[in-house]
């Protein structure tokens, strides 16, 4: 396994999927309140695993064929990265978010399940990011594979240690200023790929 391919994919997925967005919100809601966690965790991480593996086998079939693509995509990638870097940076100094865990009530499993359906296949962003960011970035990368790897495995970590450890994060993101901190966390994190990906 090549480590600095499995650890790009795994930071550039954890970067992707820990910005704030209604799919997280939805889950640390049902963590915060215990309600089909593990089936609503695994929808969410398999879902990512498809669109992450379509992404970069995509990528890998369109480079083999029209190698130019390579350096398009990795210029475009960089420009994503850069401004997707900055964007959570703004967002750490000048947004407060809030969360409202008593909203948005769910009873049943099947309920939750296509809630969760929609915040993921309903959320374009979430093809950006999974079939066009991550398809781009693996081309920098020697083992594509090890790179989808290290993304998938972000999913499942961040998923899962949302969705059971919310309870013990309610007091923390109950403050705006938490969610800045993340955004920070974020913003730097897209930076350095962005500088990564330039250097491959």
């Amino acid at each position: 396994m090549n480590a600095p391919d499995y650890i790009s994919g795994f930071l550039l997925g954890l970067s992707l999927i820990i910005a704030i967005g209604s799919q997280n919100a939805f889950v640390l809601k049902q963590g915060l309140k215990r309600e089909h966690i593990f089936f609503v965790c695994l929808f969410c991480a398999v879902s990512d695993a498809l669109l992450i593996s379509a992404g970069v086998g995509g990528f890998g079939a369109v480079t083999a064929r029209y190698p130019h693509v390579v350096d398009i995509a990795k210029i475009a990638g960089v420009v994503f990265l850069l401004g997707y870097g900055l964007q959570s940076l703004y967002a750490s100094i000048r947004v407060s978010h809030a969360l409202n865990v008593d909203g948005q009530v769910v009873t049943s499993l099947k309920k939750a399940l296509l809630l969760c359906f929609g915040f993921t296949w309903l959320n374009p962003h979430v093809y950006l990011d999974t079939l066009v960011l991550v398809g781009m970035v693996s081309t920098g990368a020697s083992s594509k594979l090890t790179f989808a790897a290290g993304a998938i495995s972000a999913s499942f970590f961040f998923f899962f240690a949302l969705g059971y450890g919310a309870r013990l994060l309610r007091p923390l993101f109950a403050k705006p200023k938490a969610w800045n901190i993340l955004d920070a966390l974020v913003g730097l994190l897209m930076l350095y790929l962005a500088w990564h990906l330039y250097q491959s």
